[in-house]
């Protein structure tokens, strides 16, 4: 039998990165942990490693993204001396194909737990505006089928009954029926003949539908998958020419990292979608401006915030009552954003404050984001010694909690169980736990 070759390679990013070995296999872990597959290395595995032992193929990814995070830059399977898959292909199936790849996979059950572990890769190279721009003739095939508008309208009107269900129930059910719909209808529009103004239109509904299947991936906890529709809405909207679902996307794409806690990436992609829509009215400006703040605060740049946070007060208050059904952004936004900046900045009772003027406008189509705005506005009001305050408030996110199927939610909820345990000789707080253990999943409570 050979000797095994020490992976010198490696041992190189380890020393790049400084990380001692138990800092790196901590670092693994964590990083498993987040596709849902908790790792338990120590040192000793490290050494296995370095000493030439393969790991485990999904445990490569986890290896190559805790180095790209590290050290600031993609790290490929070569630059780590580990083995490339065998079925990774090395070139991009062209745009249709990848899409519907890509929706295939998101319907079939059996598939799940492999996207699933799909991991949100700080290293993802996104596609900038001169790069998807013109890139029509990728989804252009000639066939003798012809579309107008509409079914550039039905596509639209489609996405828009998704996103609506979407905001009622949470993601979990309607992402599937999303991945569906672009698969079995949408790509066959997408390769039939039609009129340019037609094709572009077509393009940019694709590219929407395509941003709120990602939306609803992130709900779910589907990160690595969100990442490629975002990804994939991009290269549409380039070749659409549509500015703002690009710039919508990458915002979206930014509020993903932030709230992962990657900050650093959360502003290059807010700075980016900014940066992408020069000529962005009022209501698009405060959009992005309230991202930029929430991203910058992240990573305390403490001036940039606040400067952003004031831009998009500015721009609210210039901003026309018009939006898209599932992009639009209004006053209660604005004080969501405002309530994040100065919770990140320090300021919890006036992220209270802030966050408590967001949740007076409370629409009922909203049944999702209630649930969550309530849970975290009452983590706050604990974290300031708010017990019944907050009591009350988690209260009114489980009275809407039992009709949404959402992954973020359940989050919310679980951090619920977890800050009340220490607290459940208060009547009032063991009210609420025994009254959530009627309502929530077993697996939320223990």
């Amino acid at each position: 039998m050979a000797e095994r070759e020490p992976n010198v390679s490696l041992a190189g990013l380890l020393t790049e990165s400084r990380w001692t070995h138990r800092q790196f296999a901590r670092e693994v872990n964590r990083i498993g942990t987040e596709t849902g597959t908790p790792l338990r290395y120590d040192e000793s595995a490290v050494s296995h490693w370095l000493s030439g032992t393969t790991p485990r193929r999904a445990v490569r990814a986890c290896i190559l993204e805790a180095f790209s995070r590290r050290l600031a830059r993609p790290i490929t399977h070569t630059e780590a001396g580990l083995p490339v898959p065998r079925d990774q292909s090395p070139t991009a199936t062209d745009t249709v194909e990848g899409l519907i790849d890509l929706g295939r996979q998101d319907m079939d059950p059996s598939r799940r737990r492999i996207l699933g572990a799909g991991l949100f890769s700080v290293a993802l190279t996104i596609p900038g505006w001169p790069d998807v721009i013109g890139r029509a003739e990728a989804v252009q095939s000639g066939r003798a089928s012809r579309i107008g508008m509409n079914e550039v309208d039905m596509v639209i009107a489609m996405t828009e009954r998704v996103s609506e269900l979407d905001d009622q129930f949470g993601g979990r059910h309607a992402r599937p029926m999303a991945a569906s719909f672009m698969v079995n209808t949408v790509s066959s529009y997408l390769r039939a003949d039609a009129p340019s103004e037609v094709r572009k239109a077509m393009l940019s509904a694709a590219s929407d539908l395509l941003y709120l299947t990602g939306y609803m991936a992130v709900d779910e906890g589907l990160h690595g998958l969100a990442q490629r529709y975002y990804v994939k809405a991009l290269e549409l909207a380039g070749a659409a020419e549509d500015h703002l679902t690009y710039c919508t996307t990458l915002r979206g794409m930014s509020v993903q990292a932030v709230d992962l806690h990657h900050g650093a990436k959360a502003v290059e992609l807010a700075d980016a979608a900014s940066a992408a829509s020069p000529k962005a009215g009022p209501r698009m400006r405060a959009f992005l401006a309230g991202q930029q703040a929430h991203a910058a605060a992240q990573t305390g740049e403490r001036a940039n915030a606040l400067r952003y946070i004031r831009e998009a007060e500015a721009a609210m208050d210039r901003a026309e009552s018009r939006g898209k059904a599932f992009g639009s952004y209004d006053p209660a936004a604005l004080n969501y954003h405002i309530s994040q900046v100065r919770y990140e900045l320090g300021d919890i009772s006036g992220a209270v404050e802030a966050m408590q003027e967001s949740n007076k406008v409370r629409y009922s189509v909203y049944r999702r984001t209630r649930v969550r705005h309530c849970a975290t506005l009452a983590e706050r009001q604990l974290e300031v010694g708010h017990l019944e305050a907050a009591c009350a408030t988690w209260h009114q996110a489980l009275d809407d909690y039992p009709m949404v199927q959402s992954g973020r939610a359940d989050d919310r909820i679980k951090t619920m169980f977890s800050l009340l345990r220490p607290h459940r000789k208060n009547a009032t707080a063991r009210d609420l736990y025994d009254r959530g253990r009627t309502l929530a999943p077993h697996s939320l409570i223990t």
